[in-house]
């Protein structure tokens, strides 16, 4: 009850206070749409109520006070520049229907379908097989293919699956044996590292596609280009780091997965459409098609030859869709308002080294993300960082908004050093093998090394003209 008075009381006091004596060029509606962000910062915090019930409030609130349909009494018809701010309820309606959901979407069907035909499963059992029985070697597989599946597909589903796949072995391990401990804690490190790869691998890179646009925009083969060479790196150096503190006594474990390749007609549509659609994705160059454009052809294919039913779309992650188009309507409100370009003109950034703003932005991304969702964090940080980034004319000397938006999304998906942050954490730690203070230290380590690393990353792009 508290969090919830908390979180209605602040915003309430954002709109009664005289806000134009502390920002200067504050109007009407950019106070209402401050009061909005002022609800889904407290509210992402605190989890008054669920993160995707927020996303949808916000959605509501910026209909009935910022849109131009709202009730008429929030509507100045004497103002003619209120009205003008005013936001087209068409386009806060769309963000429901966004691209970014389309490819979201698309990728949760590719999951789904995956998953009921055992696709992954046997992925996972041939993809396995070459890294013999040796603990540390097996340890790298499953950080390797669980990677690789979090590249496509949810990272909390991967890391159910693989938490599944690896309890048998556990058993083969003595109870005091920091290699049964460093199989367990593989597993989530790995998802979330492979998740940065491509634009699907995690919501935050689904938040940050909504700002790369234009002469910013990314293709889907293009940001693998970098992705996933990075993910590769940090997951050498988690892996190295995970055999040197947590060496198993262990010579030998069998990793046993019994499972067949389905051979029935759905299953080749499943095989043929999961293999079209990610071939497609990296190569938009030859065909002309979008990445948007593409998710929807398994969306399409599954629906139609009945390999996802009725009963599988109630099994849809709808809360996160939910969750990514709140984000959306809140960084289309700091924009179309102006809010986020009067913030940012109200804060002496101008006077800040570029290097400074990059620090400072990315280090509040990972300690954010390290609380809160990573979701949550990317669409409260990236619109303003998207406005910070083309605004601060020193930015533009070392890539702008695309340098600035990309390093705080990679932060944003580093945070690994709490149970709370983020779901395969959460997973990891729940089987109750994994010490809080395990977690802790391995999980800073990789995320302060994968926050350097990123620095080092965007200097190298930075010299080959990416941006």
């Amino acid at each position: 009850m508290t969090k919830a008075l908390i979180c209605v009381a602040v915003p309430l006091l954002v709109l009664w206070l005289p806000m134009n004596q502390v920002l200067e060029g504050i109007d009407v509606v950019q106070v209402r749409m401050l009061a909005i962000f002022t609800l889904a910062v407290l509210c992402w915090v605190l989890e008054p109520i669920p993160i995707f019930a927020t996303s949808v409030l916000l959605i509501g609130l910026e209909l009935l006070l910022i849109s131009n349909k709202g009730p008429i009494w929030f509507r100045d018809p004497s103002s003619i520049e209120e009205i003008r701010k005013l936001l087209p309820y068409q386009d806060i309606l769309t963000t429901f229907a966004s691209p970014i959901i389309m490819l979201f979407l698309g990728g949760f069907f590719l999951a789904m379908a995956a998953t009921k035909y055992h696709l992954d499963v046997n992925l996972a059992r041939v993809f396995l097989r070459p890294f013999g029985e040796s603990p540390k070697f097996v340890m790298l597989g499953m950080m390797i293919i669980t990677a690789v599946f979090s590249m496509f597909m949810s990272n909390t589903a991967t890391t159910a699956l693989m938490i599944t796949i690896v309890t048998p072995v556990l058993r083969l391990f003595p109870n005091d044996d920091l290699g049964r401990t460093a199989l367990v804690l593989c597993i989530p490190l790995a998802a979330n590292i492979g998740g940065i790869g491509t634009p699907i691998g995690s919501p935050p890179n689904a938040v940050a596609m909504k700002y790369l646009v234009g002469e910013q925009a990314i293709s889907f083969g293009g940001w693998m280009a970098f992705g996933v060479p990075f993910s590769i790196c940090l997951l050498a150096i988690a892996w190295t780091l995970l055999v040197a503190l947590l060496p198993s006594r262990q010579e030998r474990i069998k990793l046993v997965i019994e499972s067949e390749f389905r051979r029935t007609p759905r299953a080749w549509v499943v095989y043929i459409c999961f293999a079209l659609t990610i071939l497609l994705w990296l190569t938009g160059s030859l065909h002309g098609m979008n990445s948007y454009v593409v998710a929807m052809i398994p969306v399409a294919v599954f629906l139609v030859s009945g390999v996802i039913g009725k009963q599988d779309l109630k099994n849809l992650s709808w809360d996160v869709l939910w969750l990514i188009s709140g984000g959306i309507a809140l960084g289309l409100g700091l924009e179309s308002t102006g809010l986020s370009q009067t913030l940012v003109t109200n804060i002496p950034f101008a006077e800040l080294s570029p290097l400074m703003i990059v620090v400072m932005a990315t280090v509040m991304g990972l300690l954010m993300s390290t609380f809160i969702s990573n979701t949550a964090t990317a669409n409260l940080l990236l619109p303003i960082m998207a406005t910070l980034g083309a605004t601060v004319s020193t930015l533009g000397e070392i890539g702008g908004a695309k340098l600035l938006v990309l390093l705080v999304t990679f932060s944003c998906s580093l945070a690994m050093a709490l149970p709370v942050s983020t779901p395969p954490n959460a997973m990891a730690y729940a089987t109750g093998l994994l010490e809080n203070r395990q977690l802790l230290q391995i999980g800073a380590l990789i995320s302060g090394i994968g926050l350097v690393a990123s620095y080092l990353l965007a200097m190298l792009l930075w010299q080959i003209g990416f941006f």
